[in-house]
């Protein structure tokens, strides 16, 4: 007997449209706040807060609809929807994505000097049709107070725009095909938890049941009380400010002046309200290890300094020791649906398997197709751009293999932060061979796709599963959802670039009045001047590199092997990979405290009590987006100094 499974609901065309509508409305939010204003930084956290406090008025509208047209009422699964698009138009606009891109496009062309001699070097070489060349465009972009849409100016980024658009749709629709293939095993088979799902879950129940619970209300109270006197401090200095951000040691030789101890590095030690409430989400072994393993690495410079290996340049090699971890995250999720792979390669080349995609996005032959066609167009591009070809495969690879390790530890643990700073397979790359191994073009290459391996805080290929995540929960069509990300990329790449040139040639690139800091001369600063360390004093290979590259490899195999053997090991391996981080020093504390107050509960009270005090700490988390989304608006609008939650 053939068993039914029930009818998906479809993904409406208004749901389509006012997610499109919003997209922009977002992006604008965004850049203001993280490059304009440089206060918020809605992308550099695991939950985008902008799309949160989206929701939170798309529900409120809801509520009026339900009154006066109750036939408009949106359902979970439109909510979902524009949620997730939402998600995909911010990681688009992001702080590590399009961001940077723009902001190095034009930076060698219009810093290059005699004194630099950066123009023979590779200034000159770049190509035209990726790079932003003509004198007119580059000077009124940093001087500003220039409209983007002046024919002077959009004449010259028209095909760069258009080239690097291509590109990072190809990526998008690589990544959305990835989860295609990935999405029954982990969602399905191995039960994945998805975390940081719940919350945007169960704002959109049908029924608002997470809205009647009384401790919610407790927790939005708590957290709203906190934004809006430390708001009100930021405007009236003579009101005081609630202490939970005050805690950044920048420089620690000034309270350790001996060694080894001044060797600690930048040791912050902040109470973020919402970083607890994030951290009761996660489960008790990774919060321990996001603070335990943050101080093994402040740890490691102490013994490094003790030890007097501090002269070895980038010791302790904290970096290339996370990006070791992050490969063998990877390794190790593939490793475990190994027999899922292996299915899916006899299905595309015919073989008779027992795959079912009949309720997928699209046809796994399909998803595999577009893969496939993706990495051809990837090779010429990078081919054409100037990449040695023998540099091609492995560039992407770790690429890849660096998307599906944060893929897997958001489905699997939801961490609030993984950006890895300059551990891009660029980076290693270049590291480990040297840069006299790599043609000029080659060097150039690398440092045009910086923008997106600078750091991974955000990568769109986790919001798309997640999205796949939430459409399981509430029964919404895959394939619905699947065209809704394809838009919202689409769509929201354009918006991005719109956005971004728009603002930066009204306020100018390299005006004082953005920041501080000037983030777009920082970020278009960081490829070039480390281009010109390769070509004027290229380094020899990094051995002590690549050691603690299978150093971190090691190690992450290992803790994961000891888990799946031993019940009651304390330590994870996603802890160890993010917990160098800029995201994790900020958090460590507020994962500390997240660690002891379960590990209280769940000791003393057990899931039942742990589960009746979670609405608590949603709350928390839903006040401090809704009560700090208001205050970076209201400065936006009033262009006022403004409170910002995080970071």
């Amino acid at each position: 007997m053939q068993s039914h499974k029930p009818k998906r609901a479809g993904v409406t065309p208004r749901a389509i449209i006012v997610g499109l509508i919003l997209i922009p409305i977002n992006s604008y939010w965004i850049f203001m706040s993280e490059i304009i204003r440089y206060q918020g930084h809605p992308t550099t956290i695991s939950l985008f807060y902008s799309c949160i406090f989206n929701l939170v008025i798309l529900i409120l509208l809801n509520g009026l609809l339900k009154r006066i047209a109750p036939r408009w009422v949106f359902s979970q699964s439109e909510l979902i929807t524009i949620y997730v698009m939402l998600n995909i138009g911010a990681a688009l606009v992001g702080h590590d994505s399009i961001q940077i891109l723009v902001s190095m496009m034009p930076y060698a062309a219009y810093f290059k000097t005699p004194e630099n001699n950066w123009g023979p070097l590779f200034a000159d070489r770049l190509p035209g049709w990726l790079m932003v060349k003509d004198p007119t465009a580059i000077k009124h972009f940093y001087r500003g107070g220039q409209s983007f849409f002046a024919p002077e100016n959009f004449v010259a980024w028209i095909v760069p725009v258009l080239m690097w658009s291509a590109f990072i749709i190809v990526l998008g629709l690589m990544f959305l095909c990835m989860n295609v293939l990935l999405r029954k095993q982990w969602t399905e088979r191995e039960k994945l938890s998805y975390p940081l799902v719940q919350l945007p879950l169960d704002m959109t129940a049908e029924g608002a049941p997470l809205f009647k619970e009384r401790l919610l209300w407790y927790g939005i109270a708590i957290a709203a009380a906190i934004n809006i006197i430390n708001g009100l401090s930021v405007l009236y200095p003579s009101i005081p400010m609630i202490p939970i951000k005050t805690g950044v040691l920048e420089h620690m030789e000034v309270h350790f002046t001996s060694r080894p101890w001044n060797n600690i590095g930048w040791l912050p030690t902040l109470f973020y309200p919402f970083g607890i409430g994030l951290g009761m989400l996660l489960p008790v072994d990774l919060l321990f290890s996001c603070w335990f393993f943050f101080w093994f690495w402040k740890i490691e410079r102490i013994l490094t300094a003790a030890f007097g290996l501090d002269t070895i340049r980038n010791m302790p090699f904290a970096n290339e020791q996370s990006f070791g971890a992050y490969m063998g995250i990877c390794v190790f999720a593939l490793m475990v649906s190994r027999r899922h792979f292996i299915e899916l390669g006899k299905h595309f080349i015919g073989r008779q398997t027992e795959m079912d995609d009949a309720d997928e996005p699209i046809r796994y032959k399909t998803a595999m197709w577009v893969i496939l066609l993706g990495a051809i167009f990837l090779t010429f591009f990078s081919r054409a751009a100037g990449l040695s070809p023998w540099l091609i495969p492995p560039f992407f690879i770790i690429f890849f293999a660096m998307s599906v390790a944060v893929t897997r530890m958001r489905a699997e643990l939801g961490p609030p932060a993984h950006d890895l700073h300059n551990g891009g397979p660029d980076q290693i790359i270049t590291s480990l061979l040297g840069p006299k191994e790599l043609t000029t073009q080659s060097q150039s290459v690398f440092s045009m796709y910086f923008w997106f391996n600078r750091a991974y805080r955000s990568h769109p290929m986790p919001f798309q599963l997640e999205g796949f995540k939430m459409a399981e929960r509430t029964n919404t069509s895959y394939r619905g959802l699947y065209g809704a990300i394809v838009a919202a990329t689409v769509f929201g790449t354009f918006v991005a670039f719109a956005v971004i040139l728009g603002l930066l040639y009204k306020h100018g690139a390299a005006s004082a009045s953005l920041g501080p800091p000037n983030v777009p001369m920082i970020f278009g600063s960081e490829p070039w001047n480390r281009m010109d360390t390769w070509v004027k004093t290229p380094a020899a290979p990094d051995i002590n590199s690549g050691i603690a590259i299978v150093v971190g490899f090691a190690i992450t195999i290992l803790l994961n092997s000891l888990r799946m053997n031993l019940n009651w090991f304390p330590f994870h391996p996603v802890g160890f990979a993010v917990s160098c981080s800029w995201s994790m020093h900020r958090l460590w504390l507020a994962m500390f405290i997240a660690w002891a107050i379960k590990l209280i509960m769940l000791r003393y009270g057990g899931l039942k009590l742990y589960r009746r005090a979670l609405p608590f700490f949603l709350g928390i988390i839903l006040g401090e987006c809704i009560v700090g989304s208001f205050w970076t608006i209201f400065g936006i609008v009033f262009k006022l100094p403004s409170y910002a939650f995080w970071p």
